[in-house]
């Protein structure tokens, strides 16, 4: 089974969720909620078979950046379309859908050089809480580029177009302040699960990813303090949560994409 004609496929119905969402968002096609998941979750089909295609292939668990991004662009995906069926989410798809096409594209292109068949039940968790916090935080990071768009219009009186496509300004804040809680919630978990079942969290190779998920649970948990207990909202919870999100982007694939792309190691 190969992994290129599934890939291509997701390729194509990611793209055309995608721009469908995209439309809505501008008004220029109606709302069509079952449409666009229903594509999704075709295109989540042919991106799991085009993973597994890869697995069956290489014969093992490739770690390396491009199927790193393609296995937690696949999370990003399946836990928008469950969390979009309960909560006003489905515009996040303009920007998630797209990310996960790029990876899968790129993924033909980068080395995978690492790989690892066996994961102790401990790693595994370790491995599972990091991509769902991950995949949780970049849908936070997209709801708040939204949230920065329909707040900049409104300060501006523009009351038209994007923001009439989207739910009203305090359900944006309140479900993205939910994602920040879940995500959260499952960084620590993943935190301390890699102190219990890790080695040594701070040795070289891992080090930079210590430290960097560290300084994003800070960023967070400052974040969500400042909410409770200052107010803070709208633009400056965009800017917190778009720098918390950057910096865990820093910490899964910054050095993965130094030791394999720049200095060519694995």
């Amino acid at each position: 089974m190969q992994a290129l004609p599934f890939a291509l496929l997701a390729i194509v119905f990611y793209l055309g969720a995608a721009s469908w969402q995209g439309l809505v968002l501008f008004r220029r096609v109606p709302q069509r909620p079952l449409l666009v998941r229903g594509v999704g979750l075709l295109a989540l089909a042919c991106h799991a078979l085009a993973i597994a295609a890869n697995l069956q292939e290489g014969g093992g668990l490739e770690l390396g950046i491009s199927a790193s991004a393609v296995l937690a662009s696949a999370v990003m995906v399946g836990l928008l379309l469950l969390v979009s069926t309960i909560k006003p989410v489905l515009n996040v798809a303009v920007g998630i859908f797209p990310l996960a096409a790029v990876a899968l594209l790129l993924a033909s292109g980068l080395p995978n050089p690492a790989r690892d068949a066996n994961l102790s039940p401990g790693i595994a968790l370790h491995v599972l809480s990091s991509a769902l916090a991950f995949s949780l935080f970049a849908i936070a990071a997209i709801q708040a580029v939204l949230l920065a768009i329909q707040n900049q219009a409104l300060r501006h009186h523009h009351t038209r177009g994007v923001v009439q496509a989207l739910p009203p300004l305090f359900t944006m804040e309140r479900v993205l302040f939910e994602l920040i809680w879940a995500g959260m919630l499952l960084l620590t978990l993943a935190i301390v699960s890699g102190f219990v079942f890790l080695d040594n969290l701070f040795a070289q190779h891992l080090a930079h990813k210590t430290i960097l998920s560290l300084v994003a649970w800070i960023i967070f948990s400052t974040l969500l303090a400042g909410h409770h207990w200052l107010g803070w909202r709208g633009l400056r919870a965009v800017r917190w949560t778009l720098g918390g999100c950057l910096v865990l982007v820093l910490a899964y694939f910054g050095s993965k994409f130094a030791l394999e792309i720049v200095f060519n190691r694995s």
